[in-house]
């Protein structure tokens, strides 16, 4: 399919909106000449709010999707479904599949009260899987607390944190006081979402004692070794339904001034 068929061996990403496309900005300053494919799975947003099998289903399609427009590998940007499905997909895929997880030990280093917190979408945090991948990074050096940030992932996803920053910071700062005035040791907290480090910003400025920590950054750097040398274009691929379309998702990405070339995909596999 044009234009993907004109890319040379792209690297894909993909999550169900708006957040991932931070894995796309750092790949490309990471990688100048690598292409890329960006898929937002707008069709099924939100991943965060699905159980582990409609969470799997949706995935399995999207890594389907992507190998068919001829991904090298893929990057599912996404944490929820990289920590509870990840192993799932990679038994059926046909490419390197990588996902991203939460920095808890990288979070923990940085701690020194020893108690951090790891904020993520509610299938997340609800997880069995997250709790045996805090316990696994921890392994008993400090305290891992994890708390639902689903409602912070709609000021991103809806153009909020650009367009209505009183709204914005109101909310960012609610969100951690309630938690600090739970938990006032906790120093250092995860953005396991893709859509929070786009409200990194609002994180820094409102509690500049904590640090905030972007797990993105590793899981670009694991994709090192495949990397290739293209023309360095990105092709974005997005999926719809009536309540997510791609002229709201035209006017996200207008807002947020990226330039993409945008093709609607969909339609049973």
């Amino acid at each position: 399919m044009e234009p993907f068929a004109t890319l040379h061996r792209p690297i894909a990403v993909f999550d169900a909106g708006i957040g991932s496309y931070a894995a796309v900005r750092l790949l490309q300053e990471r990688f100048p000449n690598q292409d890329l494919i960006y898929l937002a799975d707008r069709a099924s947003f939100p991943y965060g709010g699905k159980d582990r099998q409609a969470l799997l289903d949706a995935t399995a399609q999207a890594v389907q999707r992507l190998q068919g427009l001829g991904a090298s590998a893929i990057l599912m940007a996404s944490n929820a479904p990289s920590v509870t499905v990840l192993e799932d997909l990679r038994r059926t895929a046909s490419v390197p599949l990588f996902g991203v997880v939460p920095p808890v030990a990288e979070a923990l280093a940085l701690s020194k009260s020893g108690q951090i917190g790891v904020l993520g979408v509610r299938s997340l945090v609800e997880s069995a899987e997250l709790g045996a991948c805090i316990a696994a990074a921890s392994r008993g050096r400090g305290q891992a607390f994890s708390f639902n940030a689903s409602e912070l992932v709609e000021l991103v996803e809806s153009g909020a944190f650009l367009t209505d920053p009183a709204r914005t910071g109101g909310e960012v700062d609610a969100f951690v006081r309630a938690i600090l005035a739970t938990h006032p040791e906790i120093d250092v907290f995860t953005l396991s979402s893709t859509h929070l480090p786009w409200l990194g910003d609002y994180f820094q400025r409102l509690f500049p004692g904590k640090a905030f920590v972007d797990p993105v950054r590793a899981s670009v750097e694991a994709l090192a070794p495949l990397s290739t040398t293209g023309t360095g274009r990105v092709v974005c691929a997005v999926t719809e339904n009536p309540a997510h379309t791609v002229l709201d998702f035209h006017l996200m990405l207008a807002a947020m001034g990226i330039e993409l070339d945008v093709v609607v995909i969909g339609g049973r596999l």
